[in-house]
């Protein structure tokens, strides 16, 4: 390439032409990649290079979409109807259906017209923050955090405030800890349970404290939901507008059919909000994307209407795939691995690990020791820096329980 003479030069992030201006702009520049999504992308790489590489990257269940479900998708393709476009904000049938859905399990009580239907949940959780914050809106992250809140925050002009709750409080963080971080500038709450990363759930009580607490200053709260039927040992996904109702005029509900239904590839996710909400996000989908694939939307009215019997099934399965890899996991010298009550993920403390010499190589973060890890034992792991909470890894249960013992056996000689 030309130097700057000749109007161009070799860093992508800063290239200008003869008008001296940057290519990319610095919006779209400052945007992270998604870590567990990099992550899983090298795995698969490596591994269709021919190396065994297990991968504990990427939150996405082992199981097939169920056969109802891909049936109805099937159906769906011979319609005519389903070849055109539909309304921005959703096909009516469906909107009308995680509402009931919505009632069903969650007892909030919400109309159709409180109903956004998304590409996935990532489209929900960029349109909420798009639609709630002006630039220098300040948003309350509780830490350890999903890779996309942070950078969809930024990316609608807003500043995360990260609220770091480590593994002594099972990263459940406290209400003295929200007003701590509070401003002026503090315009919404993100709130997360059962969360990605750290699998912890807050339970009804403490769920209620700080609803209230947001209810009493004014503050919006976004709540992703999406793995609500993602709970253990008798634990209960405590909706929040249900717990607090005063707080539902200025709360944003996020989900989606990802995690439940093993329809990851599919994208559909919803956002449920205020009449006036929604309707501001619609207009800004309606720019964005139009409406959601319409094959997608049919197969995910048979989920959402239909019996919960697959995710309970998956759940026997991820149940007895998180109490053996956290056994095995806290076999490692160095290794401290809370058992967590939600999701399908795990949270270890590595801090132990950092500074130990392994094959020549001393790990000083945990991106360093994530990257020994695959490099040494050909498995997978998304360091806890992508999270917000260095000195950690997060490794997701959902893959098969063959592939689950001999990467944690891998770890286990690795480190022994």
């Amino acid at each position: 390439m030309h130097g700057p003479s000749g109007g161009w030069n070799d860093d992508p992030m800063t290239q200008t032409h003869a008008s001296s201006q940057p290519r990319i702009s610095a919006r779209i520049g400052g945007i992270a990649e998604s870590a567990t999504l990099a992550v899983d992308a090298k795995a698969k790489a490596l591994k269709a290079a021919g190396r065994p590489v297990i991968g504990f990257g990427a939150g996405e269940p082992d199981f097939p979409t169920p056969s109802y479900i891909v049936d109805a998708a099937v159906a769906a393709c011979s319609e005519p109807a389903n070849h055109r476009y539909t309304p921005a904000g959703g096909l009516p049938a469906l909107k009308e259906a995680v509402a009931e859905k919505t009632r069903r399990d969650s007892g909030y009580d919400v109309q159709p017209s409180q109903v956004l239907i998304t590409n996935g949940g990532k489209q929900a959780v960029y349109e909420a923050f798009a639609t709630l914050l002006d630039p220098g809106d300040e948003v309350l992250l509780p830490a350890p955090y999903w890779t996309t809140y942070p950078e969809a925050i930024r990316l609608a002009g807003g500043v995360p405030v990260d609220v770091l709750a480590d593994e002594t409080q099972d990263y459940l963080v406290t209400v003295d800890q929200l007003e701590a971080a509070r401003t002026e500038k503090t315009k919404v709450l993100l709130f997360c349970s059962p969360s990605n990363p750290t699998g912890a759930v807050y339970p009804r009580e403490q769920v209620e404290a700080i609803g209230r607490w947001a209810d009493e200053h004014g503050l919006w709260v976004v709540t992703d939901e999406i793995y609500e039927h993602l709970t253990y040992d008798g634990v209960e996904a405590v909706s929040l507008p249900v717990a607090v109702p005063s707080l539902a005029d200025r709360c944003v509900v996020l989900n989606g059919v990802a995690k439940t239904y093993a329809m990851t590839g599919w994208r559909v996710g919803w956002l449920i909000g205020p009449a006036d909400v929604v309707k501001a996000a619609t207009n800004l989908q309606s720019h964005a994307t139009s409406n959601v694939a319409n094959v997608s939307q049919r197969a995910a009215i048979a989920a959402v209407s239909g019996e919960l019997d697959a995710v309970d099934e998956m759940k026997v399965a991820f149940d007895r795939r998180r109490r053996k890899i956290v056994q095995m996991l806290n076999e490692i010298d160095g290794v401290v691995c809370p058992e967590p009550k939600g999701a399908f993920y795990v949270y270890p403390s590595v801090k132990g690990l950092l500074g130990r010499e392994v094959d020549g190589v001393t790990p000083t973060s945990s991106t360093e020791l994530a990257e020994l890890i695959l490099d040494k034992a050909e498995v997978a792991v998304v360091p806890g820096e992508a999270f917000g909470s260095p000195g950690y890894l997060r490794l997701s249960y959902a893959l098969g329980d063959e592939d689950l013992v001999e990467g944690v056996t891998r770890l286990q000689k690795l480190f022994a």
